[in-house]
């Protein structure tokens, strides 16, 4: 066979991969920016070319052929190796340079990472950033992005990434509350008190508690109910009643004594924890825009009080984060 015919064939053969990963050809094409019929034709001329049929098609899936799956195969090695062709670009190139576009819940990119950008801009001129405030699942290829912050207990199957830190939760009201009020010796203490709460489903009014082998779970209720954890700080702050925030959230106006953390004795089991994790797709060569910018965030954020003390009731303490290994985002 020459070796013009397989050349030619290149562009259907990753056509080819793209249908089988993503299940259909409408999904092919909308990754591709292509329109369905002309990846159907594609697959027809790849098909043409090597005498095979490639796909068993069904009025609601596709599937492969005895063929189509050797044929796969092979062609998930090409884009494999012309993938890793492209990456060494970056390699090479030494300067960070280029548009990172980056996911993030919103709460965490507001209270955390948008805090770090601007000396990030300063420091690397050549790169830029457009940070996603989403709490929607991204796909990072359907979706375009090159990374992604989810909570999780560890990255997903398809990617990879650097654990930042890990969520914690505490409950916090105003010494005005609590003075006019009475301040919560128990969990159960907190059915006598107004209570602010996510109020997505009916688990968020349930409050969890944790004292060494002791476990309590208190259906609370109160007036008002945000999704927002910037929100329900302020809402506490207003002396609205007892708030459950991200201690991310609640740090700052802990360490100036605008407010004080409720039942401090108990671990505090929010319906929404874990570890934050900057996730991306595998690559044997990682482009140097997205080295400097997770370098960076690791490094800063090993310095912040993003999640307390186990000592520590009311005060803003820093903690060591490290390390490397998805749940609702922290709201």
């Amino acid at each position: 066979m020459s070796i013009n015919l397989p050349l030619s064939l290149l562009a259907e053969m990753v056509i080819f991969v793209k249908v089988v990963e993503a299940g259909s050809f409408s999904g092919a094409a909308r990754q591709l920016t292509m329109s369905p019929s002309a990846v159907s034709r594609s697959i027809s001329r790849l098909e043409k070319a090597l005498a095979i049929r490639l796909l068993q098609r069904t009025t609601r899936k596709l599937r492969l052929s005895e063929g189509g799956e050797e044929v796969f195969k092979r062609c998930l090695e090409v884009t494999g190796a012309a993938q890793s062709v492209m990456d060494l670009s970056g390699r090479f190139t030494q300067e960070a340079e280029g548009l990172i576009r980056v996911s993030v819940p919103k709460a965490v990119g507001r209270y955390v990472i948008h805090p770090h950008m601007p000396e990030f801009l300063r420091r690397y001129p050549g790169v830029d950033v457009q940070l996603i405030l989403e709490d929607r699942y991204v796909d990072l290829i359907d979706d375009n992005v090159d990374l992604s912050l989810r909570i999780t207990d560890q990255p997903p199957p398809g990617l990879v990434g650097r654990q930042l830190f890990v969520i914690e939760h505490l409950l916090c009201a105003t010494p005005q509350y609590l003075a006019e009020h009475g301040v919560p010796l128990q969990p159960e203490d907190l059915l006598d008190h107004s209570c602010i709460y996510l109020g997505e489903t009916p688990a968020d009014a349930r409050w969890k508690f944790r004292q060494g082998s002791k476990s309590v779970t208190v259906g609370v209720r109160g007036r008002y109910a945000a999704n927002h954890t910037g929100v329900r700080l302020d809402a506490v702050l207003q002396h609205i009643g007892i708030g459950s925030l991200p201690y991310f959230t609640a740090c700052q106006a802990l360490e100036q004594g605008l407010i004080v953390q409720v039942l401090p004795a108990w671990n505090f089991i929010a319906s929404y924890h874990g570890a934050a994790w900057l996730l991306h797709t595998p690559s044997r060569y990682m482009p140097p825009k997205l080295r400097v910018f997770i370098d960076y965030l690791v490094d800063r954020l090993a310095q912040e009080p993003v999640r307390p003390l186990q000592e520590a009731g009311s005060s803003c303490a820093a903690s060591g984060i490290s390390g490397q290994g998805t749940k609702k985002p922290a709201r």
